[in-house]
């Protein structure tokens, strides 16, 4: 990493990580907005806004009369709602990739929610993992896997994951024969899209994807390091100003950064090394078992998910960890890059 860079010799102190928010459930996502409020995916079917006082209230999905476009019947939605990723609509609603009822759905912020599509092509969608609004208003979709449990995805040779676009054409798979598709996001110029897979033949990896005037996405190549060593499960990433990309790695808790250079580096490890490695061996003898995966997650962000900048300086960093029960955060030597509702 070159000296000029803000992050040079920087790394993460667990023990001086601020909290905020409680009795949060399942916060994988994390939106911040100029106020200084913070949205957070929860698993009670909902989200919960945490106000810049430290003050929070849950606002759960709610729905009356018809489910627009092919959303299938109400006893279906309402069944197994999982909020996974999180992204802000155009005018302020909010757009949930559902893992639990495998669609995307929008939600006004008093509650009431819609479905948009659980179907491409007429067929199921799959395990809906993430969103995300570029500056055309675009939306992309991730779909990690077309396996109804997604804990047998979990093998280093599954490429059933793929990219979806929504816009006024109607929605499209764009990148297919993903491994374990989870977060995307754009650089600052929308240049290129780049993208995490969480597992593969050596492990999970960060790939990116020119992206065209159409949204048309060509000449995918790995970003960053081929292997990252142990317990390289990437789940969330964001961009600073400078040109960082900032990430997770979810079942061994840590925080990753690649240098515009492509140069990657570890910040943080808070996890277990023995079970990450008992998890790795699982992994690749494709025979992952819940009180294996289980096992992992320790420390102050137990399986580390997403990252999220936010505050007045776009300098706090917010940290979403799928099984903690509060939002850890600490201050960043740079700030982030604005998302597009900045």
């Amino acid at each position: 990493m070159r000296k000029d860079n803000p992050l040079y010799g920087f790394e993460i102190n667990p023990e001086e990580l601020n909290y905020i928010g409680t009795d949060l459930q399942r916060p994988e996502c994390i939106l911040a907005e100029r106020d200084g409020s913070l949205w957070t995916a929860d698993a009670r079917g909902g989200v919960v806004h945490i106000r810049p006082d430290g003050s929070q209230k849950i606002i759960t999905q709610k729905h009356e009369g018809k489910l627009d476009i092919n959303a299938g019947d109400v006893n279906r939605f309402f069944e197994g709602t999982l909020p996974n990723g999180l992204a802000f609509a155009k005018n302020g609603d909010i757009l949930i990739s559902n893992f639990g009822t495998d669609c995307l759905e929008i939600m006004k912020r008093t509650g009431e929610t819609k479905v948009l599509f659980d179907k491409i092509d007429g067929q199921e969608i799959g395990k809906v993992n993430f969103v995300l609004r570029d500056s055309k208003d675009r939306i992309w979709i991730t779909i990690t896997t077309m396996k109804k449990n997604w804990i047998d995805a979990l093998v280093p040779d599954l490429a059933d994951g793929y990219i979806a676009r929504y816009d006024e054409r109607g929605v499209h798979i764009v990148a297919d024969g993903l491994h374990f598709t989870n977060e995307v996001r754009f650089d600052a110029n929308e240049e290129y899209l780049y993208c995490v897979e969480t597992t593969g033949l050596k492990g999970g990896r960060i790939i990116r994807f020119r992206c065209d005037e159409n949204g048309d996405l060509h000449n995918k190549e790995v970003y960053g390091p081929t292997e990252w060593g142990q317990g390289a499960y990437p789940d969330g990433i964001a961009f600073d100003s400078y040109g960082n990309l900032w990430g997770t790695m979810v079942y061994s808790d840590k925080i990753f950064v690649i240098d515009p250079d492509g140069e990657g580096k570890i910040i943080m490890d808070c996890g277990d090394h023995d079970k990450v490695q008992a998890l790795d061996d699982a992994f690749y003898a494709s025979c992952v078992t819940n009180e294996i995966l289980f096992q992992t997650g320790q420390g102050p962000a137990p399986w580390t998910a997403s990252v999220c900048f936010g505050g007045p300086d776009l300098r706090n960093v917010y940290i979403g960890a799928l099984r903690e029960t509060t939002v850890p955060w600490f201050r960043s030597p740079v700030a982030g890059l604005p998302m597009v509702h900045w």
